[in-house]
C-alpha cells in the first residue's frame, strides 16, 4: 500500500519534518556525487565489536555514523518511499510533540532501530543506510496518537491498482505485520538487503516512547489537530 495523505490537518507548520526531508535529499545528493566517501561514512554494526574501529573513530565517530546513516539511502526508490511516508505521517506527530521534542523523538527512535538491527543481524559487517528505522518510529507514534484517522492510499488488488480510504490503524498495523513476517524470514540471512529489524525496532520504540515525549498539558484531551474530509 502506498499512502497519499491522511485526514488530519496539523495546526502548526511541520518545520522539523520538512527539514528532515530536506536533509535526507541533501545527503542523498552527496552520496551520489561522493559514493566512496558516502559508503565509508555509513554505520557498520560490526564496528561496535571492533577495537580497530573504536581506536580509529572513537565513540563520537561511531555515534556520528549511526546518526548520519539515518539520513542516507540506497537509491531513488528507497528515498522516495521513505520520504513519502514521512511526509504523510510526520507532520501530525510533530504537531503534537512540538518541534524540538519531535526531533529528539525521531533521533532516539532511529538510534534504537539501529541497535535492534545490529543485534538481530549478529553484528553484520554490511553497512546500514536509510531513515527507515527512524521513520518507523514516527509511524509507531502516529499509530498511538491517531489510530482513529483515515488514510487515502494506492492499494494493489490482484492486477488492479485502486485508490481507497482505509483506517490508519489498519494501514500501519498491516505494514508492521509485513515487517515482522519479513524480519522472521530474514533470521539467519541478510534479508535481501532490507533492514526489517530496524523497521520493527523503530516502530516499537515509537509506540512505547511517544507518550513520554508528548508535552504535559493540563486539561488537554487529545492532539491539537483538525480532522478533514477527503475531496475526490
Amino acid at each position: 500500500m502506498i499512502p497519499l495523505r491522511d485526514n488530519i490537518r496539523a495546526l502548526r507548520p511541520a518545520i522539523v519534518n520538512w527539514s528532515i526531508i530536506g536533509a535526507c535529499v541533501v545527503v542523498f545528493i552527496w552520496q551520489v556525487t561522493q559514493p566512496d566517501l558516502g559508503g565509508a561514512s555509513a554505520f557498520v554494526p560490526r564496528d561496535l565489536l571492533s577495537l580497530t574501529a573504536w581506536h580509529q573513530r572513537g565513540l563520537t565517530g561511531i555515534l556520528g555514523s549511526i546518526f548520519l546513516s539515518m539520513f542516507m539511502h540506497g537509491g531513488v526508490i528507497h528515498i522516495a518511499s521513505n520520504l513519502l511516508f514521512l511526509w504523510v505521517f510526520g507532520d501530525n506527530v510533530e504537531d503534537v510533540l512540538g518541534h524540538l521534542r519531535y526531533l529528539l523523538f525521531y533521533l532516539v527512535c532511529g538510534l534504537i532501530a539501529a541497535l535492534i538491527h545490529t543485534l538481530m543481524s549478529g553484528f553484520s559487517d554490511l553497512p546500514i543506510v536509510g531513515a527507515s528505522g527512524a521513520i518507523a518510529g514516527v509511524l509507531g507514534g502516529y499509530w498511538v496518537l491517531f489510530r482513529g484517522a483515515r488514510v487515502k492510499a494506492i492499494i494493489p488488488l490482484f492486477i488492479v491498482w485502486t485508490i481507497m480510504e482505509v483506517p490508519a490503524a489498519f494501514f500501519l498495523g498491516f505494514w508492521f505485520v509485513l515487517q515482522v513476517l519479513s524480519g522472521l524470514g530474514s533470521v539467519g540471512g541478510e534479508g535481501g538487503g532490507v533492514a526489517f529489524w530496524a523497521h520493527i525496532g523503530g516502530f516499537l520504540a515509537g509506540v512505547l516512547l511517544v507518550r513520554h515525549f508528548r508535552p504535559r498539558r493540563p486539561g488537554s484531551q487529545g492532539p491539537g489537530v483538525i480532522r478533514v474530509t477527503f475531496d475526490d
